[in-house]
């Protein structure tokens, strides 16, 4: 599993080249290292299983 990052309009950006085992792996990790990816320009998130979108985008940005 990898996470894809995406700026605002969803188009993908470079972010760190990660891979997990598994979701709680990948979603322990993103809840480390969020804040830092929207500092460095990433604005939402998807999981993937290989090819296949498990789930997002997930924004990055808090709720207005």
């Amino acid at each position: 599993m990898r996470w894809r990052y995406e700026d605002e309009s969803g188009t993908p950006v470079t972010g760190p080249d990660v891979t997990f085992p598994d979701q709680d792996t990948a979603e322990a990790w993103f809840g480390d290292a969020w804040a830092s990816l929207l500092a460095t320009g990433v604005a939402q998130v998807v999981l993937l299983d290989g090819d296949t979108e498990l789930y997002g985008p997930m924004s990055l940005h808090p709720p207005a």
